[in-house]
């Protein structure tokens, strides 16, 4: 009873050691308020660069408003993720190999547990990956440190705490959400 869950993908290909679905990024439905902030700070930051003659930093300000808009009212769609023997496939086929991944580990965002891989540097890159529960998350962990390292608190470069300084000022709608649907645990368990 205590084996890993396997999904019928594993039945067809034995190279596939653990797979579940969630969705493709953390995702929280904003109300027509924050909606509304944003657009009124894009408009007052729209008025002082129209009058002070650099209107063509018009065009980036408010392509970041229409991309905020885009991920605040499309909800992500839920994708399948594996991990093989290979390395971890992900969003429709994108297979992060082994020898390309340097460290892994986990995040929070809008109520979700979000896994990072981190490639090899000089300029690592790197991959997000939803987790629905926490029951995933240790199975995960378990696997994936069999062959990369996995850190429990990792190291902030300068772009990560910049990140994490303008969040702060993001308004947080998340406290009493529950970010994911029964539909979703549903799909993530396997048969």
């Amino acid at each position: 009873m205590d084996e890993p869950q396997k999904s019928n993908a594993y039945s067809s290909n034995p190279q596939v050691l653990f797979s579940w679905k969630s969705p493709l990024r953390p995702y929280i439905q904003r109300s027509p308020q924050v909606v509304r902030f944003y657009i009124a700070v894009t408009l007052l930051l729209s008025l002082i660069i129209f009058f002070f003659g650099d209107r063509i930093l018009l065009i980036p300000l408010w392509t970041l408003l229409f991309i905020f808009y885009v991920f605040t009212v499309t909800p992500p769609p839920d994708v399948e993720h594996k991990i093989n023997q290979f390395g971890v496939e992900t969003a429709g086929g994108i297979t992060l190999r082994w020898e390309a991944l340097d460290h892994f580990y986990f995040s929070k965002r809008f109520g979700y547990i979000i896994l990072t891989l981190v490639t090899h540097g000089p300029f690592p890159g790197y991959a997000y990956i939803v987790i629905p529960t926490e029951e995933i998350k240790e199975k995960v962990i378990v696997i994936l440190s069999e062959h990369i390292i996995y850190q429990e608190k990792p190291r902030k470069n300068f772009t990560d705490k910049a990140i994490d300084w303008f969040l702060q000022f993001v308004p947080d709608e998340s406290r009493n959400h529950s970010p994911l649907k029964e539909e979703h645990l549903a799909s993530s368990r396997k048969p």
